[in-house]
């Protein structure tokens, strides 16, 4: 993710990488450090790696979990701003939800507390940007489409959704109320922003693990002419975003004056179709395509418990949330193309 370095050796960024095994309960993360003087606000992860050379001044590779690794950097840099991206996704904290504690809460901690120390030795507030998302959410069976506002129905049914929600919570803390009974004053030191993502689907990451992979799964075995079983019901709705404006709205979030601002957490969305309808935009594109749907009864349980829609106005009004793809765009002008050539 871009991070803006305004002074010597500033700025901190945290890239997530391929996970390790799970059974090393370790989230691996790189840290970038952007030249001094530099902005990164060009969406470098796309760009080629000669050009990303040229912004980065020294990158890190290591665990989350790893202290050691946060008191060297803490030691060596002065840091503005964190994006925490490090995470362990939906359908593998099911199968491992102590290792999604670690590193997902205490990994979290982790970065809060180093943001913290940053705030109290460097004397100015560290931006510290948290990707949430509507796995927060846990919804009853009857709910039907009405776009939930961020505050409705946070009663996640997930490992991952329970993580994330808590995390919204120990970020507002840090920002507001962090050692609220000490006699020196620790609020204002962190500014906490999180965005709730939907599904992101993107045309140059390989799917990995969250419940909502289903759209991108379809597209790259269609381009790869393998066939694929559908774990959800063809009717199934939940909202997408594509990757690109999911980095714009991070970047808009971030930069958005504080004083704008008036929550915490913000919902995000461009489109909410049906699987079917996603089926239908990816056979339209490739023909020979088999796609059918074989529900997975307890994916989809998990799938049913998000909101099959999301108010996403206080985004719209505080910073200008106005993603560039809707549908058919996303498919016909991003998604298609890109992956088409990838597989050719």
């Amino acid at each position: 993710m871009p991070v803006t370095s305004e002074g010597s050796r500033s700025g901190v960024n945290w890239m997530r990488l391929k996970m390790q095994p799970v059974d090393v309960a370790s989230a691996r993360a790189s840290i970038v450090l952007p030249v001094p003087g530099t902005s990164s606000i060009n969406r470098w992860p796309w760009q080629s790696s000669v050009i990303r050379a040229k912004r980065v001044s020294r990158a890190y590779t290591g665990s989350i979990l790893d202290r050691g690794l946060l008191d060297a950097i803490q030691a060596e840099y002065a840091v503005d701003r964190i994006y925490h991206l490090a995470a362990l996704l939906s359908a593998r904290s099911e199968f491992t939800p102590v290792t999604a504690h670690e590193v997902n809460v205490t990994g979290t901690l982790n970065l809060l507390e180093f943001a913290m120390s940053q705030a109290h030795s460097h004397g100015r507030r560290v931006m510290f940007f948290y990707p949430s998302s509507i796995a927060a959410y846990g919804v009853p069976a009857n709910i039907g489409d009405r776009p939930l506002r961020e505050h409705e129905y946070n009663t996640p049914t997930t490992m991952y959704g329970c993580n994330k929600l808590y995390c919204e919570h120990l970020g507002r803390y840090y920002a507001a109320y962090y050692k609220q009974l000490d006699a020196e004053s620790h609020s204002d030191r962190i500014d906490f922003r999180a965005i709730r993502f939907p599904g992101l689907i993107s045309a140059l990451t390989i799917p990995s693990g969250g419940t909502s992979d289903y759209a991108a799964e379809m597209i790259h075995a269609a381009a790869k002419g393998d066939p694929y079983a559908c774990f959800v019901r063809p009717g199934t709705r939940i909202p997408f975003m594509a990757m690109p404006d999911a980095v714009d709205a991070v970047l808009a979030l971030a930069e958005a004056p504080a004083a704008d601002l008036t929550r915490s957490v913000y919902n995000v969305s461009a489109f909410n179709p049906s699987a079917e309808r996603i089926r239908e935009l990816v056979t339209a594109a490739y023909p020979d395509a088999g796609i059918t749907f074989e529900p997975d009864t307890r994916r989809q349980a998990i799938i049913d418990s998000w909101p099959d829609a999301v108010d996403d106005q206080a985004a719209r009004d505080d910073w200008g949330l106005s993603p560039r793809y809707s549908l058919e765009p996303c498919f016909e002008d991003y998604l298609i193309p890109t992956i088409t050539e990838i597989y050719r």
